[in-house]
């Protein structure tokens, strides 16, 4: 089959939009024509050098999209189901899996790095070249072949641009506050980077009665974002915001900041905004090899907690079906996370737009 997908090919160059050749899906596998993705800053890793995966790689990591072919063995998942990608696949029989931690999974670990799908080949070529799947999923092109692991059914009631969130953004976000911090109604928080993740991230704590929330971006729009995501105050990243954070919080700092960044600079910042006996958690993903510089004297004396949250601690099978459920109710307002859509042929555009601080969430949309 012939399929139109963005490549990545080497670092500092802009994706290409190709022609492609897809392979049918192997036992345990799914077609998915590919319905919406979303512009998430993990692939933007891949231009920039910060992620290094083997190319050419078709990018394209969080997406949602309508099963067309099924595999031999193929169980939870029917033609014309619409599913969301689950960038983590589990098998359910590890040592982290039997714990209750499938995001941690061991056994598909090696094959997700290493571009291939779970038998560690490709169904992706060129002119009888392998091509390489990002993150087992794919998705910047208009059809893809997937493990059924990385699929999870979505209402079809869920639009395909919502349904695509919760594959990276809104599980990632949600997750690191009902999951990993569990915080309490009452609770002070503060979330630097209002990206896609920060503001589900704003959207969870609003849900989970926090008070007072505070967002802190580099932009003025990023700010304004956050207000309308429901963040108590949002202010423009400089000196000035430790004090003001503190004066917000009785002058202690916040009891738990969410660092949805990544970058270790902001990290450190984290230290000057959390109260004694506060909880930092690290969610956004830092570059390989960089390093974040907490003073082990500092968490000791004013026991301080650093935790980290990989995809929000989630289970995808149970999440990503009761994240949709909240939106449907209303109970998390997703759709405030969708900034502009593209097509197919804009993904540099998109990608111009994230990094340019243009935009919460961009969605390409087939």
């Amino acid at each position: 089959m012939k399929i139109t997908a963005a490549v990545f090919r080497s670092p500092h160059r802009p994706f290409c939009i190709e022609t492609l050749d897809l392979d049918d899906p192997h036992a345990g596998e799914l077609l998915v024509r590919v319905t919406a993705a979303g512009v998430c800053h993990s692939d933007w890793n891949l231009v920039t050098g910060d992620t290094c995966y083997p190319t050419p790689v078709v990018p394209g990591h969080e997406g949602a999209g309508i099963v067309e072919a099924v595999g031999e063995g193929v169980s939870r998942v029917r033609v014309g189901d619409q599913v969301a990608f689950c960038w983590a696949p589990s098998c359910g029989t590890c040592f982290y899996c039997l714990r209750g931690r499938p995001s941690l999974c061991s056994t598909y670990l090696m094959a997700n790095w290493a571009g291939t799908l779970l038998d560690g080949t490709t169904r992706l070529s060129i002119d009888g070249k392998p091509v390489y799947h990002f993150s087992t999923v794919a998705c910047f092109a208009d059809r893809t072949v997937v493990p059924e692991q990385c699929c999870v059914p979505i209402r079809k009631e869920v639009p395909a641009v919502i349904a695509a969130l919760l594959g990276c953004a809104v599980t990632t976000g949600v997750g690191a506050v009902l999951n990993t911090a569990r915080i309490q109604p009452g609770s002070s928080v503060v979330v630097a980077g209002v990206g896609g993740v920060g503001a589900s991230i704003i959207l969870a704590a609003r849900l989970s009665g926090a008070v007072p929330i505070v967002a802190v971006d580099t932009t003025e729009e990023k700010a304004a974002a956050a207000l309308d995501l429901g963040a108590s105050e949002a202010f423009v990243a400089g000196e000035g915001v430790p004090p003001r954070i503190r004066a917000l919080t009785g002058g202690r700092g916040a009891d738990y900041v969410f660092d949805a960044t990544g970058l270790p600079s902001v990290q450190e910042q984290c230290l000057d905004c959390i109260r004694p006996g506060g909880t930092i958690v690290l969610v956004g993903i830092s570059p390989v090899g960089s390093s974040t510089n907490f003073p082990g004297a500092i968490l000791t004396r004013r026991e301080i907690t650093v935790m980290g949250s990989y995809y929000g601690t989630s289970n995808p099978a149970r999440d990503f079906p009761l994240y949709a459920d909240l939106y449907l109710e209303r109970k998390l307002d997703l759709d405030r996370l969708v900034t502009r859509t593209f097509s197919l042929s804009q993904i540099n555009e998109a990608y111009a737009e994230m990094v340019g601080g243009k935009t919460v969430r961009g969605v390409i949309v087939f």
